[in-house]
């Protein structure tokens, strides 16, 4: 269980200097915890000793336990598929089968880590015809923000791609408009650059940055704010993006159905220009 996690199932329990504790943590994810007890607890306004026995309470031997997990965890969302081959869980019986059955898994895992509540407020963001939507992913995620992008489009208007060649950020940035979306896929073997542009829009640009990760979080999350922490292990070398193509499909599903006036006419529309191309 991740330090996020043990935060999490603890919460009910904590005291008004606890959660003071916890939103200082969460605020910065794993690095705010990766300081010296007397920084994190001048930055959190609370003492060593709370700090000591908040550790304690959430199933740390104590502070020093306690940041040797964070850097743990820093270290699995490093991991290529070389150190993952090491991991890996041979297939019991058919390879097919038993691979359908890991999917299946990592998809109920999917919808235990997102509520209805945080799904829907997402959708809204996505759906509000008063943000622009930029999108952009990683080596491999871009894959996921190409995918979203080509149906989102199809849905709604002012839906941006970024390029991958930071080079060109600088025009997206200079587009962006206070509550715009920036929308960030960044999963294991996180990007420094996908970083620094989701600062800049936050920063400097307003921009609302929504990131989706793995459970390790990539640390875009110190410039977003909506994290949706996905389960991307499935026993082989490879991660497994099944869960954030059943997420990024159930997004699409439910906007398009909540706003299916505006979008059965805009899919008339552009139906009717491919015809047109195609008839050319």
């Amino acid at each position: 269980m991740s330090v996020r996690d043990r935060i999490d199932s603890h919460a009910e329990g904590f005291t008004d200097s606890e959660k003071k504790l916890c939103a200082v943590l969460l605020a910065d994810y794993p690095f705010a915890g990766l300081q010296p007890i007397s920084a994190l607890s001048e930055n959190a306004c609370v003492s060593a000793p709370s700090i000591s026995r908040f550790v304690s309470k959430i199933g740390f031997q104590g502070f020093q336990d306690f940041q040797r997990q964070l850097i743990a965890e820093l270290k699995e969302g490093q991991r290529s598929p070389v150190d993952l081959r090491h991991t890996r869980r041979p297939a019991e019986g058919d390879f097919l089968a038993d691979f359908v059955g890991r999917a299946r898994q990592e998809l109920a895992e999917t919808a235990s880590v997102i509520t209805e509540a945080q799904f829907k407020h997402i959708c809204a963001l996505l759906a509000d015809p008063k943000r622009r939507i930029f999108v952009i992913g990683g080596r491999i995620s871009d894959a996921l923000a190409q995918y979203l992008l080509l149906h989102l489009r199809q849905i709604r208007p002012d839906v941006f791609a970024l390029p991958s060649d930071p080079e060109a950020w600088p025009n997206d940035l200079l587009r962006m408009r206070a509550r715009d979306v920036l929308l960030v896929f960044d999963f294991r073997r996180y990007q420094t650059s996908l970083a620094t542009l989701a600062e800049r829009a936050a920063t400097r640009r307003g921009a609302h940055v929504v990131l989706m990760t793995d459970k390790w979080v990539s640390p875009i999350a110190r410039s977003a704010r909506d994290v949706v922490a996905l389960p991307i292990e499935i026993g082989t070398e490879w991660d497994s993006y099944v869960g954030a193509f059943a997420l990024i499909e159930a997004i699409l599903a439910f906007i398009s159905d909540d706003q299916w006036d505006r979008t059965s006419v805009r899919l008339r529309e552009w139906d009717a220009l491919r015809a047109e191309e195609a008839e050319a």
